[in-house]
């Protein structure tokens, strides 16, 4: 009993000595303890420090396995008692360690010489373990700078006290003995203090054999410890996404009646498609964090991406160039493992194959249409979405693998296209750059290193990852290499953090969880990672994402509220600028002052309907006869004017009008009926409203109006139904009043009068001035002006003496003509002897056609007889009154035709236009501009991503 009780007197020494310390100077960081420390000390014990060798790395450590905090953890103080069971064997050597010298100060007291002997021998045979310290934890070297060992050497007992504690002689050998137990080599009845000669040749080789083995015992229980928990730790991880699985679904589905909030990262992702579509000449929507995903192609970028998303859903081809533009992939945590894109409401579910093939496909279908013609890349970026359980929150951008050779088929600036896109990502100062490189291939056929370490020279917001490591430790004679690679030795790139992973077996089919077995399976039995050339964080795309994550959250931390600031400042500027340029207009953005356009567009449109019959009407009349009166005067009326007697003329009337209609006189009416349409449109369309036209609708509307006519197209059955109207009115010769004879008189005379001003006009030109103008405006006639003039003397002549002369000269009287002129010293050709007479004939003609309507002024009555027992005939009256009625009946059919269909399908034509140049945004861009327009949208822009980026703010308080 008395053992005991100075066995419990002990304890509650050793307690004490612990619980009085006073050297503690400041919190271990969480990340520097070993895995099964960090767990037990998390939240109970604070970290003692003892001086620590100098770190090999000059990078934060990021793994799975320790899941590190970004900022130090405030530990709680220790509690009396609680001693965890799990702990690792330098964690008991420390211990028992700490008992041994209490056990050796009894020793002194009590046993004398033979205790300090025996204790000297025992230190002999201790090995020299210093080139071993990466074995003991870090938090073993660095205990002695968290305690004060000066302190704790006072607080100790004095001698008086230990003589009263001091044990006998029965008590030493128990002591003795426990020591012995405890210091056994491992095999039972061997033990590590052996009474050796030191000189001994022998013993000195069995020490080293000996040490040896130790160390090797020692990394392989080391692996397997790290493998044991690192399984155990996926599989708390698994059970915890399965649980924040079900708690999503419940929240989903309302169970507990709570409005559900957006994700941060989901906010942050709004901002970042703001920033998007925001005016570059800012430069601001680059200088907010997120991943840039770069490598050179077939390098596996993808791969990696489809991995941290555990879905593959970017499109594949065989050593085709696929990323053709940048794929913004923001990950959240969701309920369910889907995917949608910004602009689309549609969810393709990521466990389903169907919806995998539908996925690529529909990304593969926009890159293509954002590449635009004779080009092979595009700077435009696809948003999507990407949610599941267990993902790490983060923004990745994928981009264009980069090229050293343009192939056939690529556009000739594909390479430099490709490199200005990665810059222009990259340059970013807080974006992060995962640098992709494909460890199956040699390191001095890599690219986007030299273009990585241009971008970060300093590599401060690099992560390097080296993949097919699989492929790379089976092909590369050297495995060192690897590890060179690894650390950046080979490259004269810099980087934060440096990551292997293995990213399948090459098989496109293969899922996403075969590929994660294959990795852990890889590296469980790579000689990379038993040989400690990889380190156990720096593998698997797990560790990666957890260290990219964290990573992006830390520099996000950092960086959004300066940006927040810039935009206020930005703000106040366009602001004050918009009140001094503006003070009178409300800040209408692009898409505001579009769907002003396009009431005020509609508007104009339905005035179409309002146009009165009559001048619909007098509109088609008159320009049907502008486009059809040549033909009827040239090649109807002429020619049958011509003829030798009445029943001829009718005859020749008939069979031309006929032709006529069934060839060229419906079409030609249809086509007056669109174009008078188009005017009427034209004219409602650019005509000023006075004060409230607004200039800046100008460009708008000239492009709705060219596009919406391009669309439309008259009827087809229109020309079929109109050349019956036409052709039973041409039939038609009975004027039954007075009145219509005087209008189809007038109508000919006016038609008769301006055939015979366009004939003077050509004379006039032909011949030259006359000699009034000669004399007033000093002109002179030109040498064939004289020529020409000269012929139409002689023609003119050959007239006067036969006013019946037919329309063509006979060949005798051209050769009398031509002798005549040559009498006189004047040269002329045939062609130009029948050119001249073609006019002068023409002009004399119509003269005598004018004279003929005024005598049919008084013919109506013969007309009513059939011009029986009359030498007057007026049947060119009749042929200009069924031209008019033609005229007439067709205006009326048009005009019934276009306010009842043709306006209103002009006005769907618009209303589709209009709706296409909502949705298309470039057409706005080009077709609204100036700096009204430009103030405002920027304007806009700002305040939407001030008011996001506080939302953003605020919500990323809350959460810490």
């Amino acid at each position: 009993m008395w053992r005991v009780r100075r066995a419990v007197v002990a304890c509650e020494v050793c307690q004490s000595l612990v619980k009085h310390s006073s050297g503690i100077q400041r919190n271990l960081p969480l990340q520097k303890l070993h895995l099964v420390s960090r767990s037990i000390y998390r939240s109970h014990h604070p970290i003692l420090k003892l001086q620590r060798p100098q770190s090999r790395t000059s990078f934060q450590q990021f793994s799975s396995l320790t899941n590190l905090s970004l900022h130090k953890l405030k530990l709680s103080p220790i509690k009396y008692g609680y001693q965890p069971r799990r702990n690792f064997w330098p964690a008991r050597i420390a211990a028992r360690l700490l008992k041994l010298r209490y056990i050796i100060l009894g020793s002194a007291v009590g046993g004398g010489y033979t205790a300090k002997k025996t204790f000297d021998e025992w230190k002999d045979m201790i090995p020299d373990l210093s080139d071993y310290k990466w074995i003991v934890p870090d938090f073993i070297w660095e205990i002695d700078e968290y305690i004060d060992l000066e302190k704790i050497r006072k607080a100790l007992p004095t001698s008086e006290d230990l003589a009263n504690l001091a044990p006998d002689l029965d008590k030493i050998a128990e002591s003795l003995s426990l020591l012995k137990d405890f210091f056994t080599a491992g095999s039972p009845g061997e033990t590590a203090f052996r009474a050796k000669d030191h000189g001994s040749e022998s013993d000195k080789h069995y020490k080293k054999v000996s040490d040896k083995e130790k160390i090797d015992q020692l990394q392989e229980e080391l692996l397997h410890t790290q493998l044991k928990y690192q399984r155990i730790l996926e599989r708390l991880e698994k059970e915890n996404k399965e649980l924040r699985k079900l708690v999503l679904q419940k929240d989903d589905k309302g169970i507990h009646h709570r409005k559900l909030k957006k994700s941060l990262i989901d906010m942050y992702s709004e901002v970042l498609d703001v920033l998007s579509d925001y005016d570059a000449s800012y430069n601001t929507q680059d200088h907010l964090p997120r991943v840039v995903v770069v490598g050179d192609q077939s390098a596996g970028k993808t791969s990696v991406l489809e991995m941290i998303a555990q879905a593959r859903i970017f499109p594949r081809g065989s050593g085709e160039m696929m990323t053709r533009s940048p794929v913004k992939v923001t990950l959240s945590e969701g309920p369910h493992h889907v995917a949608l894109f910004k602009d689309s409401s549609r969810e393709f579910d990521l466990t389903k194959e169907e919806d995998l093939a539908a996925l690529r496909h529909e990304i593969e279908l926009r890159m293509r249409k954002n590449v635009k013609e004779g080009c092979t890349v595009s700077p435009e970026t696809i948003s999507l979405n990407v949610k599941g359980p267990g993902l790490q929150r983060m923004v990745l951008v994928d981009l264009p693998g980069v090229i050293n050779t343009v192939t056939s088929g690529m556009a000739p600036d594909t390479k430099e296209t490709i490199f200005s896109i990665s810059k222009a990502y990259m340059q970013n100062p807080n974006a992060i750059i995962l640098c992709i490189q494909d460890g199956s291939v040699d390191a001095e056929r890599s690219i986007v290193t030299d273009l990585v370490s241009q971008m970060d020279p300093h590599g401060r917001r690099t992560i390097f990852v080296l993949t097919k490591v699989d492929l790379a430790e089976k092909n590369v004679a050297s495995p060192s290499r690897i590890q060179q690679i690894i650390e950046g030795k080979l490259f004269p790139m810099k980087a934060l953090g440096y990551f292997a992973v293995v990213t399948g077996k090459g098989n496109s089919s293969e899922s996403i969880e075969a590929i994660r077995e294959y990795e852990e399976e890889f590296f469980q039995n790579s000689k990379l990672l038993k040989t400690s050339m990889l380190k156990a964080h720096q593998v698997t795309t797990r560790n990666l994402s957890l260290a990219v994550s964290d990573c992006f959250w830390k520099m996000v931390r950092e960086s959004v509220e300066q940006q927040a600031d810039s935009f206020k400042a930005t703000r106040f500027n366009l602001e004050t600028e918009w009140k001094n340029n503006y003070p009178r207009l409300r800040e209408l953005d692009r898409n505001e002052l579009f769907e002003k356009a396009k009431n005020e567009i509609l508007d104009e449109v339905i005035s179409l309907s309002q146009v009165t019959p009559k001048h619909w009407e007098e509109i088609l009349q008159q320009s049907l006869w502008e486009r059809v009166s040549t033909h009827v005067i040239e090649n109807i009326y002429l020619p049958a004017a011509q003829t030798m007697n009445s029943g001829t003329f009718n005859t020749t009337v008939d069979i031309k009008l006929k032709q006529w209609t069934d060839k060229q006189l419906p079409n030609k009416a249809v086509e007056v009926a669109w174009e008078t349409l188009q005017e009427e449109f034209s004219r409602f369309m650019t005509e000023p409203k006075g004060k409230e036209h607004d200039d800046i609708f100008d460009k708008l509307k000239e492009a709705v109006k060219e596009e919406s006519i391009k669309r439309h197209k008259w009827n087809d059955f229109a020309e079929d139904s109109l050349r019956v109207i036409q052709h039973n009115a041409l039939e038609d010769r009975s004027i039954s009043d007075k009145q219509q004879w005087d209008a189809a008189i007038y109508f000919m005379e006016e038609a008769l009068q301006a055939r015979l001003k366009d004939t003077e006009n050509t004379i006039e030109n032909m011949i030259g001035p006359d000699w009034k103008k000669r004399w007033m405006y000093w002109k002179n006639r030109t040498q064939e002006q004289c020529v020409h003039n000269e012929t139409k003397n002689e023609l003119e002549k050959m007239l006067k003496f036969s006013e019946e002369h037919p329309a063509y000269l006979a060949s005798d009287e051209i050769t009398t003509v031509r002798k005549n002129l040559e009498s006189r010293g004047v040269e002329v050709d045939p062609s130009l002897i029948k050119d001249t007479w073609h006019q002068v004939y023409r002009r004399h003609f119509l003269k005598t056609a004018l004279n003929h309507c005024n005598l049919c002024r008084r013919g109506f009555y013969y007309y009513q007889r059939h011009f029986i027992d009359s030498e007057l005939e007026c049947n060119d009256v009749v042929l200009f009154w069924r031209i008019q009625r033609m005229l007439a009946i067709t205006a009326n059919t048009l005009r019934q035709q276009l306010t009842n269909t043709e306006v209103r399908r002009l006005e769907k034509n618009v209303k589709e236009v209009l709706e296409d140049f909502a949705e298309d945004g470039e057409k706005k861009v080009k077709l609204l501009t100036g700096k009204r327009v430009q103030l405002a949208e920027d304007l806009k822009k700002v305040r939407e991503i001030q008011e996001k980026l506080d939302a953003f703010i605020e919500a990323l308080h809350q959460e810490k």
